[in-house]
């Protein structure tokens, strides 16, 4: 299983990729980069990826789940509420594909800027180990 990193402004994220097509779209546009955008508990960028919306894509995400946007071509990261969740869930603005997991505290993103640089990287490739 593919280990990539994230380094959203001063937050590193490491996450496992699941066995998607969405994921595998995302492993073949590596390495990328991109600004952070924000909305409510969220942050999101957009990518040089496509993809169609998966049979089992869903709004309501868990701390840690990397979704995918098919609409805007965006990874989006849900850290708490979004203007349109229900109490303390974490709401997406549209159904989305989960092509990740990190088991990081994604809680982290709130010390993220809107415009912070992004880069998404395979582990491998960063010279880190984890």
């Amino acid at each position: 299983m593919t280990q990539i990193k994230l380094t959203i402004g001063d937050v590193v994220l490491h996450a496992h990729l699941r066995a998607t097509p969405t994921a595998r779209a995302i492993e073949a546009a590596l390495p990328f980069d991109s600004q952070a955008q924000l909305w409510g508990e969220e942050v999101y960028f957009h990518t040089p990826v496509t993809a169609a919306l998966e049979a089992d894509a869903r709004a309501v995400v868990k701390a840690g789940e990397l979704a995918f946007w098919v609409e805007g071509a965006c990874i989006a990261i849900g850290f708490g509420p979004t203007p349109v969740s229900r109490g303390n869930e974490i709401r997406l603005a549209a159904r989305t594909n989960i092509w990740a997991d990190t088991t990081d505290d994604v809680r982290a993103l709130k010390t993220v800027n809107a415009g912070d640089r992004i880069i998404v990287e395979t582990l491998e490739n960063s010279g880190e180990q984890k």
